[in-house]
């Protein structure tokens, strides 16, 4: 229901039409809408970054870091509406609770993984680094949003390139700078996912 048409389709009796079964079990399963949404929301989540953690395993620094993009924009355009209730919509609307804990999310450091592992495979300063990749995941995150509305349908490929462009000019403005026989690993592991 939720890949179909959104959070909005996603209740009791329509779940229970769906199992062709009484209201009751489900009720009685999850005791309201809120907890119910809550557990879509923490189990879609956790889906999602297992998807994310096993494109990454195995990968070179660099290539992780932009291949979790890749996921990110691959998730956008192949299920706008799952994208949209994990990633756009407010979270304390579909699980019940701030689960932000009142922190902006701008001073978050994206990625500390990516970060710490760029910045020691490549000695990079983590704090330039870190800005690199903040504002890669937020230009990312853009060109995501972008991809879920039809009235602006951005290809995946033509977004997983500007992300992969940014990144690229963003890292070689720090210092690193990337093979080109990296650069098409990184592009054919893309395509991949």
């Amino acid at each position: 229901l939720l890949e179909e048409s959104g959070i909005s389709a996603v209740g009791i009796k329509p779940i229970s039409s769906r199992l062709g079964c009484s209201t009751q079990p489900i009720s009685w399963q999850f005791g309201s809408m809120t907890e119910l949404r809550r557990e879509l929301f923490f189990y879609a989540s956790g889906k999602v970054n297992s998807l994310m953690a096993s494109s990454m395993a195995g990968r070179e620094a660099v290539e992780a870091f932009f291949l979790s993009g890749v996921v990110y924009l691959t998730l956008a355009c192949d299920h706008p509406h799952l994208f949209r209730f994990l990633c756009v919509d407010d979270p304390s609307e579909s699980v019940g609770e701030d689960i932000s804990k009142g922190v902006s999310i701008f001073s978050m450091q994206f990625d500390k993984a990516a970060v710490k592992m760029i910045s020691e495979q490549y000695e990079v300063s983590s704090e330039a680094l870190g800005a690199v990749v903040r504002d890669v995941v937020i230009y990312t995150h853009g060109l995501a949003t972008m991809m879920i509305y039809d009235s602006m349908k951005l290809p995946k490929d033509i977004a997983c390139k500007m992300m992969f462009d940014l990144g690229d000019r963003m890292l070689e403005g720090i210092g690193l700078v990337l093979p080109e026989e990296q650069k098409k690993a990184i592009f054919k592991s893309a395509g991949s996912i």
